[in-house]
């Protein structure tokens, strides 16, 4: 991999993206519109961004020759995803490359430990919850929480991965043995043991964006609802249905003081869990826990490509390279995403003759990822007026993507 640096017109800058799935690759029409140079790390030459994105050499997240290699071609640096070592990314910084968001940041996403134990510290409303090394700490744990109990493996779950729900300590029990080994080896995802969480009864789902510049301009959008099934994100809802406009105000300045208070660069998303509460008065109100944090744009805000001013790829351009935000307001009354998952077509271009004619209105975003059965490869975007119909609609064009109807 060659480490000439790449060379934008007109004075640009170049931003280079770790990754090569869809969120780079969804990146890439703002970037046109910014006149941002990127450039993307993939995987493998037939990664989602890589069919776009003309810069993109094919290398390895976790080498740290092929990232540093990498990054010296770039003058700024940011993620896809996650997965990213710590190491890498300082073996990039020391190369004298700036990376949005940085280390101490960006911990806080890959590490659920670290997550819980820094928004506790902060006061920030958490599942009851514990680090569990041992059968002995779990067991302590549910007699104390109750059964059942939410058992998370610290580092690299997503999509339902790496979450169980356990009645007891026993349906753990191969979890157990294995952070055993890696706590005594002290090496491993588990070498810190399991995190432990109270499952919480929660009305629904909600997720709320919020970008933060280097400079520490911040914005947000709307808070959304998520509607969840067997642990992949099916449907947005944008803005959430009769939320209560104290606990979205609550939860909008929640997230901006943890941006703030984490020194976040670039889009955060913090997906939460609407709780009820019992005040002083013994009536209920609305509250919120922080499930997880995501440091990077996120599928719970692919609606504001369509249904913002400003997207949260546009913004997350503008983030890591200092730029003045861009406006987060809604384009219309409601903005309704629906997740694509594959099914049984694996020739997917011919399902927008049925479905372009029958909603022209409606947008959509596939991600040239190779169809897999459950597999999240595009969403469609259509907004409006009437909050069902939009929902109707968006469930139609997901299901004949996926196959499951025909008409």
């Amino acid at each position: 991999m060659t480490s000439a640096p790449l060379r934008a017109p007109g004075g640009f800058p170049v931003v280079g993206i770790i990754g090569g799935g869809q969120l780079a690759r969804m990146s890439a029409p703002p970037a046109v519109g910014l006149a941002v140079t990127l450039s993307v790390l993939a995987e493998s030459d037939t990664a989602a961004a890589a069919l776009v994105v003309p810069s993109s050499p094919v290398g390895d997240h976790t080498s740290v020759d092929d990232v540093v290699a990498f990054a010296r071609r770039c003058d700024v640096v940011t993620f896809d995803h996650e997965h990213v070592p710590s190491e890498v990314i300082r073996a990039v910084q020391a190369a004298g490359v700036t990376v949005e968001p940085r280390p101490a940041a960006l911990v806080h996403a890959q590490d659920k430990l670290v997550m819980r134990r820094r928004l506790t510290d902060l006061g920030i409303p958490c599942p009851r919850w514990a680090q569990v090394r041992t059968r002995d700490e779990l067991e302590a744990f549910g007699a104390e929480v109750g059964w059942p109990v939410v058992l998370k493996t610290p580092r690299g779950g997503y999509d339902g991965k790496g979450v169980r729900l356990v009645a007891s300590a026993d349906e753990a029990q191969d979890w157990l043995d294995a952070a055993a080994e890696q706590v005594a080896a002290g090496e491993g995802g588990l070498s810190d043991g399991l995190l432990a969480e109270q499952a919480v009864h929660f009305t629904r789902e909600l997720a709320v964006l919020v970008a933060r510049s280097r400079s520490g301009q911040a914005a947000v959008w709307p808070v959304v609802e998520t509607v969840q099934v067997d642990g992949i994100c099916t449907e947005v809802l944008a803005p959430a249905p009769d939320l209560d406009d104290t606990l979205s105000s609550l939860v909008a300045e929640a997230a901006l003081r943890i941006a703030g208070e984490l020194d976040v660069t670039g889009v955060m998303a913090v997906e939460l869990f609407e709780t009820r509460e019992v005040g002083a008065d013994g009536a209920q109100r609305p509250a919120y826990v922080v499930n997880e944090l995501a440091m990077r744009p996120h599928n719970s805000g692919h609606w504001t490509i369509d249904g913002s001013v400003t997207s949260q790829f546009e913004q997350h351009l503008r983030a890591v390279l200092d730029l003045p935000l861009g406006s987060t307001r809604s384009r219309a009354r409601w903005t309704v995403m629906g997740n694509v998952l594959g099914g049984d077509h694996p020739e997917l271009y011919r399902t927008y003759l049925h479905l372009m004619a029958r909603d022209p209105e409606m947008k959509f975003h596939l991600y040239g990822k190779d169809v897999r059965p459950g597999r999240k490869i595009g969403h469609v975007d259509v907004s409006g007026d009437d909050l069902d119909d939009l929902r109707e609609r968006a469930r139609h064009a997901c299901d004949y993507l996926q196959g499951v109807v025909t008409e």
